[in-house]
């Protein structure tokens, strides 16, 4: 069971937290019960609390947002509900009407996003609704707070009667306005109203002349005010059914609150799920505001937070705009005491307050400022003591009050604890209370407690260095300027520094020399080791740091390489295989082409299928078995190279016969030269060149040397003349 101590929360500033989360929420209800807030009493409470704020914190930015779930508070209504015959009022009604609808409008939206928000669904699961509450307030409720004319139908038959004795009031009252004022009875403004009744504004002379009931003056008297006796009598009759129309509306309303007394648990738990989702969102805006993660959760004893921000501080330094400082911080059960030492005003107690409020936010289901990877455990107390605790009510100076808490330590701390001791050991002589600080050290070593300490005790750190499951930690500083840095180094004690702050401070160094004097020669040896284990360490960081930097440019520079390498690699691969493509490509077309030319001068299909078929064979032997795929490509591949070769032929056959048809347009266009015997001719469009031996008619001998034969004449054309 997790128990946390008020004093606890107080020196660790929880109140200021939960002030925080109370400016958050919606209701007023719910900021009373954040300003209670308290850690839950066991992990599996918690870790539920945790997931349901991360989701909420989720739907702050994405598209299904959570919808609004402001109320007005109905605890009066709920304590009426108990009282027999009582009677809730119209507006109750409403307020409950409200936290119903309200309430299945969330129930609606978690179920239909049940994938995203799965813890929020599961609690909005245990909510049992019915709408019974919200059908019957609203068959008898209008939207604008009135009570429905067919609630019951008693009141309709006196509504019905009210309207209709409004119309004769109206009537009456306009006759009596026409009659006096044809009579020139009333003054200029003519009417007016009083106690929101119409009335005659009479000139105070013909008061009397006016029948009807006197209901006030003017300031000067000039004028009287008088209800027309008419109007008077239906007036009355409007009164009484006024009265009956109120009975009947307490009838109804009683009947009504009858209806919702079963229904009083029910419309509880409809407030107490609206309450409890305003406070989830209000850590869900506080995570917001602070950047807050949900870290790992473990049940083994771990604390390692990365990074770490105290949160009341981050949002003060973000607010004036000033840097704040992280700390990494790890508690394991072979590392589970950090004394943590170094000058004043280095920030040890800020990093001690930043894990104690981290630890009590997590344990309140409240998500943290860390990095994700950060691990964190529960602890079932959490003892502090941290600030100047000098008690005046009971009249205990500070190193009393501290001993008494360090009493309490005792009885209560274990292996489950996390202790926390600002200054420990301060108050008395130092010899004196080191010594106890030292012993009360190792009682909660041996406990297996968790715990950090901040002190300026030299065998404090020394006994920190000697337990193995202990570690000395220091709050860095530049080691030139004596300036904080802000950060925590564990591993090392720290010096105080005291000289050399003081030097800095305008101390004579004469006072100084003669303060060291006065110190045991060791314990000024001590301090002075671990200023120059300090510096040295500040030094090695530095070079460390300079190592590392240049090692991450030297990992970049040679990863830029390789991949600069490699894609030259691919484009050098690429360009081969394309180069090598087009290469088999042109060779191929090559035969094509000569394929296509043979076809055209012989016409013979057969053989230019065969010697297709053979280009194809011997593609194909110069290929290894292809999978099915590559064989259906190849065989597209085969069609669609058909087609471009008859396509070429085509094209080289239409090239033929416009060749042809253009050389015989150049002939017939071409002058007609006399042939004559012994002149050299060929064939129209043809290589072979002859002599005509003789011309007969249109009929021309031609001798070709091999043989003669007979032609026309039109089918010759003149090559040259025979030479004389």
């Amino acid at each position: 069971m997790i128990k946390i101590t008020p004093k606890s929360l107080h020196d660790l500033e929880f109140h200021t937290v939960r002030k925080h989360l109370a400016s958050l929420c919606i209701t007023e209800i719910a900021s009373e019960r954040a300003l209670e807030i308290v850690p839950f009493s066991t992990f599996e409470d918690a870790k539920i609390a945790l997931i349901e704020v991360q989701e909420y914190k989720a739907s702050l930015n994405g598209d299904n947002r959570i919808p609004n779930h402001g109320f007005e508070a109905i605890f009066r209504e709920l304590k009426l509900l108990q009282v027999e015959n009582s009677m809730l009022e119209i507006s109750s009604f409403r307020k409950i009407l409200g936290v119903t609808e309200t309430t299945y409008t969330l129930l609606n939206f978690f179920s239909k996003f049940k994938e995203f928000y799965l813890s929020l669904y599961a609690k909005s699961s245990e909510v049992q609704y019915t709408n019974s509450i919200g059908d019957e307030i609203k068959s008898i409720i209008d939207k604008y707070g009135e009570i429905k004319d067919n609630a019951t139908p008693e009141l309709a038959s006196i509504r019905r009667a009210m309207n209709g004795m409004k119309g004769k009031i109206n009537s009456s009252f306009l006759a009596a306005l026409s009659k006096y004022n044809g009579l020139d009875y009333l003054d200029e403004i003519r009417e007016s109203f009083i106690d929101n009744r119409r009335v005659l504004a009479v000139k105070a002379m013909y008061r009397k002349k006016v029948k009807g009931a006197l209901m006030g003056t003017s300031k000067t008297g000039s004028i009287v005010f008088i209800e027309p006796e008419a109007t008077l009598n239906y007036s009355r009759e409007l009164n009484n059914l006024l009265f009956e129309e109120n009975e009947e509306i307490t009838k109804i309303l009683k009947k009504l609150t009858n209806y919702m007394r079963p229904f009083r648990e029910v419309i509880d738990t409809y407030q107490e799920f609206l309450i409890a989702i305003d406070i989830i969102a209000a850590k869900a805006k506080y995570a917001h505001q602070l950047n807050a993660v949900l870290p790992v959760l473990t049940k083994e004893r771990n604390l390692h937070l990365i990074d770490a921000y105290h949160p009341i501080l981050y949002l003060s330094n973000l607010k004036n705009k000033e840097k704040t400082y992280p700390q990494t911080i790890e508690l394991i059960s072979e590392k589970r005491i950090i004394v943590i030492s170094g000058p004043n005003a280095g920030g040890k107690s800020i990093t001690l307050k930043t894990v104690g409020l981290l630890q009590l936010m997590i344990q309140s289901g409240m998500l943290i400022p860390v990095k994700v990877q950060s691990k964190v455990c529960f602890f079932d107390r959490i003892l502090t003591d941290i600030g100047d605790n000098q008690s005046i009510e009971n009249h205990l100076s500070t190193y009393s009050y501290r001993l008494k808490m360090m009493n309490y330590f005792l009885k209560k701390c274990n292996n489950k604890t996390l202790f926390l001791i600002d200054e420990f050991g301060t108050g008395s002589d130092p010899e004196l209370g080191g010594a106890l600080a030292e012993t009360f050290l190792e009682v909660f070593y041996e406990r297996e407690a968790f715990g950090i300490i901040t002190t300026h005790y030299t065998n404090l750190k020394m006994l920190a260095n000697e337990l193995p499951h202990a570690i000395n930690g220091n709050m860095m500083f530049n080691q030139n300027t004596l300036e904080p840095l802000y950060k925590l180094h564990l591993g090392e004690a720290g010096s105080s520094f005291t000289f050399e702050v003081a030097q800095k401070n305008g101390i004579p160094y004469s006072l100084i020399n003669r303060s060291k004097k006065k110190i045991e020669r060791s314990k000024l040896r001590f301090d002075k080791s671990i200023a120059d284990l300090q510096k040295e360490r500040s030094k090695l960081q530095k070079t460390s740091e300079s190592l590392k930097t240049e090692e991450q440019k030297a990992k970049v520079e040679s990863k830029q390489l390789e991949e600069i390498n490699l894609k030259i690699q691919q484009k050098l691969e690429s360009y081969q295989e394309l180069y090598d493509s087009n290469q088999r490509l042109i060779h191929l077309g090559r035969k094509i082409d000569v394929l296509a030319e043979n076809y055209f001068n012989s016409k013979q299909k057969k053989q230019l299928l065969d010697e297709f078929l053979k280009i194809v064979t011997i593609e194909n032997s110069k290929k290894t078995i292809q999978p099915v795929k590559e064989k259906k490509a190849l065989k597209a591949k085969v069609i669609r190279v058909e087609k471009e070769v008859e396509q070429k032929v085509a094209v080289i056959r239409e090239k033929k016969i416009e060749k042809k048809v253009l050389q015989k347009r150049e002939v017939e266009n071409k002058p007609k030269v006399q042939l004559k015997i012994g002149d050299k001719v060929r064939m129209v469009g043809g290589k072979a060149t002859g002599t005509i031996d003789s011309l007969e008619k249109n009929k021309a001998t031609v001798n070709y040397g091999i043989f003669t034969t007979n032609l026309n004449v039109d089918a010759l054309e003149f090559v040259e003349r025979k030479k004389k």
